[in-house]
């Protein structure tokens, strides 16, 4: 058989071409990234510029306080990837926002909790001063921990604030109690008590979760780099799942999630283990993105319904729930 060297030299040099216009294509792209600074795997590919290098585009990294934050700029179009919670997912997607959940970050467990100040007992919550940022997960496991005790939300004052805003109120005696997460959680933690976690919440039938999610505008526009974002994501959380004991206080990684989180360095191992990190390879399974996931938008959506914080559910939670850049970046390989 005889080979043609003048076509062989023709297909390599068009396939050079069109990887390079393909990089070359996506390093023209800027792509506005919605973080929180929680502590969590994707920080150290996020401080060593690895989403970058993946990609080929410039990212714009905005630090947001809270997940309805991460809604309202994504609604606006000043975002298009953000970290959110199940709450302000759900009231996003109720709301028809264009979004999709493209990877399943954390299950939060003892990561969220109702931390209070001379409180002992769910019935003494009456009349205090409890904080949260409102349509968050912790919003909505404050709710649902008030529902399972038969507390009156009505009964005690709920402060709708910001972590930052929290931690200052909380040093000035200004508030009771506080639902809010990691870092701020644990500040609280050194004064106050836990009342609950979200880990009780989940046993009660209010399960919360982490996300990322794309604006679907975006992602059809640059699949891509939508891809890559997630290859990206899913590399940081199996390097932590398959050895999370080298992520110690005195480890690289525990230094630069520390760096953009505000948490301390000795507190990152810690505060790891306050959520369960799905790897990639089970973030399509039946248990997450294949179908549990839109379950439990659904099922989010009708207790934001039930206490007034949405206009009205949908019938069908699916379009806002995708298992196929998972998939993608799966077959692209770690």
């Amino acid at each position: 058989m005889k080979i043609d060297r003048r076509h062989l030299l023709a297909a390599a040099a068009a396939a050079a071409f069109s990887l390079t216009a393909s990089f070359a294509h996506a390093a023209e792209v800027t792509v506005n990234i919605g973080y929180q600074p929680i502590v969590e795997p994707s920080r150290v590919p996020q401080a060593d510029g690895t989403y970058e290098k993946q990609t080929g585009a410039k990212i714009n990294w905005q630090k947001c306080d809270s997940g309805a934050d991460v809604i309202a700029a994504i609604a606006s179009g000043s975002i298009d990837i953000g970290y959110v919670g199940s709450s302000p997912l759900a009231a996003g997607a109720s709301r028809e926002l264009p979004i999709e959940t493209i990877y399943v970050v954390g299950l939060i467990s003892e990561a969220e909790a109702l931390a209070v100040k001379n409180i002992d007992k769910p019935e003494d919550l009456k009349g205090k001063k409890i904080a949260t940022p409102f349509v968050s997960t912790a919003h909505y496991s404050l709710l649902t921990a008030l529902k399972h005790w038969n507390v009156d939300p009505k009964s005690l004052q709920i402060l709708n604030l910001r972590p930052p805003e929290i931690a200052a109120a909380w040093e000035r005696g200004d508030i009771d109690g506080a639902y809010v997460w990691d870092p701020v959680l644990a500040q609280l933690k050194k004064s106050g008590t836990v009342l609950a976690t979200s880990a009780d919440v989940a046993k009660w039938g209010g399960p919360t979760f982490d996300a990322w999610i794309v604006s679907k505008t975006f992602a059809s526009k640059h699949p891509e780099i939508v891809t890559g974002f997630v290859k990206v994501t899913g590399a940081a959380y199996d390097a932590y799942r398959k050895d999370p004991a080298s992520w110690n206080a005195q480890s690289p990684e525990a230094e630069k999630i520390a760096k953009l989180t505000g948490a301390k360095v000795e507190e990152v191992p810690e505060l790891l283990k306050g959520y369960y990190f799905p790897t990639l390879k089970e973030q399509a399974s039946a248990e997450l993105l294949g179908g549990a996931t839109t379950k439990a938008v659904a099922q989010t959506s009708a207790f934001l319904l039930e206490q007034g914080k949405i206009p009205a559910v949908l019938s069908d939670y699916s379009p806002y729930v995708s298992d196929r850049w998972v998939k993608e970046a799966e077959k692209a390989g770690l």
